[in-house]
């Protein structure tokens, strides 16, 4: 999977602090999703999609291996 939330991020002028904080969870969380460690949730993609003012679509998509 390829995610944009680290470019998401930077686009609303946002540390990782900020956006966990905003949806909920851990700076850590935000870290391991944005290397790919971690798949969130619905509920957190969703939260993410929200905060980050961008669709589920934009911030997520599957690499042709998945």
């Amino acid at each position: 999977m390829i995610n944009t939330i680290k470019i998401q991020r930077a686009i609303q002028n946002l540390t990782q602090d900020e956006l966990a904080t905003a949806i909920g969870v851990s700076r850590q969380t935000i870290s391991s999703i944005e290397k790919n460690r971690y798949v969130p949730s619905t509920v957190l993609a969703l939260k993410l999609s929200k905060t980050l003012k961008v669709t589920v679509h934009e911030l997520f998509s599957l690499e042709s291996t998945d």
